[in-house]
């Protein structure tokens, strides 16, 4: 609620500012060492004075029309210089103060102006002004580096708003689907007055399928918000062959009705992590594999090291298409299109391998389908 208040009100200085505390503290240490000189300086002209001979007892001696005795020459003296000395001295004194803090105060004016100019630029950003920068340009002091990281960190927020964007605007379109299609089915059955039994175990089904659809699309949201950045909540050494035996189990039945053929490359591959989470990997990749497979096509998976690897065949990819298939709601290049899936696996793939402390990378096969390869920290 604090920051709220502060979200609907300008801020308020509190004290003065960096400008005037700045001239004032070289105004008051130009002030110190000026008056250390100053009365340096008394003392030493009354020292210099003090060492004038000493005349005979019972002389006396004419100053500016005055007889003295002998014997108070000195101190008279000695208080002639002092009082000279600072009267000259205190009209040095104040015109030094002075042009310091003039001089103080222009330069910090000069310092500041670019964080005057991050400053603007905090208060002007909002989501649809990303685009502002700084770009200062001048020397490459301390400032400058404050306006640079500023400016880079203005680049990071404009991608992740932008990111955001399309996140929402990609699930509210996959989330409409099922509901119209929900909708659509009650008001035509409702709508018609003969609807029989058959018509409406029809209409049942469809709404069965169009919620089982948003169901898969809100878990597997859900999912990626969980994992996307977030710490592993285990850490322990997994078996990627029993791993992914797991996953095949899942993928089974759907991959011998379309007579998919798996050929398996095992080997030692023992890694460190979360051992639902790499099931999950493990589940998508090959659910991918399948799903975007054509009928009587190939799967390969290869287990080596701290490595996994998913080959299928499936339709032709542009190569530089296959980057963005790890952005959400991303299928096989087409963007929103498929009947089946949400188009989120390979986005929680990657999310869940980088938070392994992995990386994750795909390739086009020459002859049509994916190569999708995973490295995991060893255990």
């Amino acid at each position: 609620m604090r920051s709220a208040r502060a979200a609907g009100r300008p801020l308020i200085r509190r004290g003065p500012g960096l400008r005037v505390r700045l001239t004032l503290l070289a105004t008051a240490l130009v002030a110190g060492v000026s008056g250390l000189l100053l009365w340096l300086g008394w003392r030493l002209v009354g020292n210099v004075v003090a060492g004038v001979p000493r005349l005979p007892a019972g002389s006396r001696v004419r100053v500016r029309g005055v007889d003295l005795p002998a014997e108070h020459l000195g101190s008279a003296l000695r208080s002639a210089a002092r009082s000279q000395m600072l009267t000259a001295g205190g009209i040095a004194f104040v015109a030094v103060v002075l042009a310091a803090a003039v001089l103080a105060w222009t330069v910090t004016g000069r310092v500041l102006r670019p964080l005057h100019d991050v400053t603007g630029s905090a208060r002007r950003l909002s989501a649809e002004s990303l685009d502002e920068r700084i770009g200062l340009t001048g020397p490459r002091d301390e400032v400058a580096e404050l306006a640079d990281t500023f400016d880079a960190m203005l680049d990071r927020l404009q991608a992740a708003f932008d990111s955001q964007r399309r996140f929402v605007a990609n699930a509210s379109h996959e989330l409409r689907t099922p509901l119209s299609v929900i909708r659509t089915e009650l008001d035509v059955t409702l709508s018609d007055p003969d609807a029989d039994a058959a018509e409406l175990r029809r209409m049942a089904e469809v709404v069965r399928e169009a919620a089982a659809r948003s169901e898969r699309l809100v878990n597997a949201l859900l999912l990626l918000a969980r994992t996307d950045g977030a710490e592993l909540s285990a850490r322990e050494p997994v078996d990627l062959d029993e791993v992914v035996e797991r996953a095949w189990g899942g993928v089974r039945a759907e991959a011998e009705s379309r007579s998919l053929q798996l050929t398996r490359h095992g080997g030692t591959a023992v890694v460190q992590g979360d051992p639902a989470l790499l099931e999950r990997v493990a589940g998508n990749l090959l659910e991918n594999a399948v799903r975007h497979n054509v009928d009587g096509g190939w799967v390969e998976v290869t287990t080596a090291g701290t490595t996994l690897r998913v080959s299928s065949s499936g339709p032709e990819i542009d190569a530089d298409q296959v980057d963005v298939l790890f952005d959400p709601f991303r299928r096989a290049g087409v963007q929103r299109t498929a009947r089946t899936g949400a188009g989120l696996g390979l986005s929680i793939v990657r999310a869940a391998v980088l938070a392994h402390g992995g990386r994750v990378h795909a390739a086009p096969v020459p002859t049509g389908g994916l190569t999708v390869t995973v490295h995991l920290p060893p255990a």
